[in-house]
């Protein structure tokens, strides 16, 4: 079934740190605390229009450390959550949090009240990049947090970033490798944006910091969505969500972020897959089959992969047929009277 999440934010309640990258009101465009009464309105808004007999449905609480916040206000907020599922309107609850928000009391307490989803907030499993961030926890922390929360049989999200202070390609793929040996039901990916008001901000413009570039964010998180998707974790995010502040680019002072970045990295994880197989056909006319939902990653934004092999392989005519027998994340290549099949992971 398609799985739908109505997001209640609740910027940076909870939350004991000020990470060198946080400014939570531009990313997740709310300025204010929300009242029960519009937390009521954004549900039934969001229920009006989701056909539930083909829809999972969570209402999700993002944008702080939900188990960090006082319990009087997790309890006023999952029992306006739990009314919903008692009524069968919704089938779960989820909440984001720390990994050092996170024991068995607190674990028994989320059961209650019909929570099902739990998401950390990891962002790096190398010491050195946390302590860089300021992120205030360990990886022991997220280790500890995990193992617990799939032991009281919650689902369990893990949240990942690209370019933190002192992070290259390998300790970032190196987090992808040990978050996958987490066994999370589902990952996000962060590029590292650098906004106003940031400690990340004032280490920019001091140049103790210096964001990758959005072709090296790009290359890493093609590389790591192309791992997730080959040991079957399930990326629910890639790039942040553009939020009107972001749209306007009015709170970022850089870094690699684009509107369509997930489509960036998909188009990258295809054009990888293919550069690897078209060489072996050497100077002729080949023929890609692929799924029509994936004809866009194919092409690139664009039209920047074909461009692309006109430009590594201009002895090589390709032409581009829809296929929709062939499954999602794979293609065929037909050379002459053969067909070779390949996936993109």
């Amino acid at each position: 079934m398609k799985q739908v999440n109505i997001p209640i934010f609740v910027p940076h309640k909870g939350c004991p740190h000020d990470c060198v990258f946080c400014n939570q009101k531009t990313i997740t465009g709310v300025q204010d605390d929300l009242s029960y009464d519009h937390i009521y309105e954004i549900i039934d808004e969001h229920l009006s229009t989701i056909d539930h007999e083909s829809t999972e449905i969570e209402i999700a609480f993002f944008g702080g450390s939900f188990t960090g916040i006082p319990r009087s206000e997790q309890i006023s907020y999952l029992e306006i959550a739990k009314k919903y599922l008692d009524n069968k309107r919704i089938d779960g609850i989820r909440i984001s949090t720390r990994p050092d928000y996170i024991n068995e009391t607190i674990l028994e307490f989320l059961k209650n009240y019909g929570v099902t989803t739990i998401e950390l907030g990891v962002q790096s499993l190398n010491d050195r990049v946390l302590k860089k961030s300021r992120r205030g926890h360990t990886i022991e922390d997220v280790i500890r947090a995990s193992n617990l929360i799939k032991f009281y049989e919650f689902r369990l999200g893990l949240q990942m970033m690209v370019g933190l202070p002192g992070d290259h390609y390998n300790t970032t793929y190196k987090t992808a490798e040990k978050i996958i040996s987490l066994k999370p039901d589902i990952v996000r990916i962060y590029p590292t944006i650098v906004f106003k008001g940031t400690q990340l901000c004032e280490m920019f413009l001091n140049g103790t910091y210096k964001p990758i570039s959005l072709e090296e964010a790009v290359d890493f998180t093609a590389d790591l969505l192309q791992l997730f998707y080959a040991n079957n974790i399930k990326v629910i995010r890639v790039g942040l969500q553009a939020t009107e502040d972001l749209i306007s680019g009015s709170e970022i002072v850089a870094g690699p972020y684009h509107p369509a970045f997930k489509h960036l990295v998909e188009s990258r994880m295809f054009r990888n897959a293919v550069e690897e197989n078209i060489g072996v056909f050497g100077h002729t006319e080949i023929t890609i089959e692929i799924n029509k939902r994936d004809l866009s990653n194919l092409m690139g934004q664009h039209n920047d992969n074909m461009k692309y092999f006109s430009a590594n392989f201009p002895n090589t005519e390709i032409k581009i047929i829809e296929n929709n027998l062939i499954n999602r994340y794979n293609y065929c290549i037909i050379y002459h009277n053969s067909v070779e099949k390949y996936t993109i992971y």
